[in-house]
């Protein structure tokens, strides 16, 4: 599986586009969704260049692995929706053509701020 260091998600990390920053630390970046679909929606990726989750899986270091997931939560709780501050939200990961994927980078979709609804119907 190859990367393509085109990709708009690179040039963000790259610093050749801006985005509206949440939180960065050695393994994520996240940031605001351009088009958003839920009253909070934000994105976390990963700093390493991983196409999708089965290729980080097969590729990421166990720190990498373990920073992505505690960055997920880092941002939930920055933004004030994590569970622990009693409203939820919804994380989503496209994968693949037939998972919906748009950008060839792995990322989260971070929705909250208000009720999700279904997830498929």
């Amino acid at each position: 599986m190859n990367y393509d260091d085109n990709n708009i998600f690179a040039k963000i990390l790259r610093g050749e586009i801006p985005c509206k920053k949440v939180y960065e630390d050695e393994f994520v970046l996240s940031f605001y969704d351009v088009n958003p679909r839920k009253k909070i929606h934000v994105l976390v990726i990963p700093k390493g260049k991983f196409v999708n989750l089965d290729h980080f899986n097969k590729n990421a270091s166990d720190k990498e692995i373990v920073g992505l997931i505690k960055g997920i939560t880092l941002v939930a709780n920055k933004l004030g929706i994590s569970f622990d501050k009693g409203e939820g939200y919804r994380t989503l990961s496209n994968i693949g053509l037939n998972g919906g994927q748009e950008v060839p980078h792995l990322h989260f979709h971070l929705f909250g701020g208000e009720k999700a609804g279904r997830m498929i119907g």
